[in-house]
C-alpha cells in the first residue's frame, strides 16, 4: 500500500462512492431511511463502516457495500 496523502484521499473517496453505488443499486433512494458510510485510511490501514436502515436484508447490503468499498480502495492503493 501507499502512504501518499493524495493516493489515500482518492482511495477513501473511491471507497465511499463504491459503497453508495452498491446501496443505491439495490434500493430506491426513497426506500432508504438512513445510510452512513465512514471510510478512513490511517497508518496504512483502511477502515470501512456502512450502516444502513432500509427494508429487507439491509445488513447484507451493508456488508456488500463495505466489501465493494474495500475493493475500490485496494484497486487504487495496490
Amino acid at each position: 500500500m501507499t502512504d501518499g496523502g493524495t493516493d489515500a484521499t482518492a482511495a477513501v473517496t473511491a471507497a465511499a462512492d463504491a459503497a453508495h453505488e452498491v446501496v443505491f443499486s439495490r434500493y430506491d433512494r426513497t426506500d432508504v431511511d438512513d445510510v452512513d458510510v465512514t471510510v478512513s485510511f490511517e497508518d496504512d490501514e483502511l477502515t470501512v463502516e456502512v450502516i444502513l436502515e432500509a427494508p429487507g436484508d439491509a445488513d447484507r447490503v451493508a456488508d456488500d457495500a463495505a466489501l465493494a468499498a474495500r475493493s475500490a480502495a485496494d484497486d487504487l492503493l495496490d
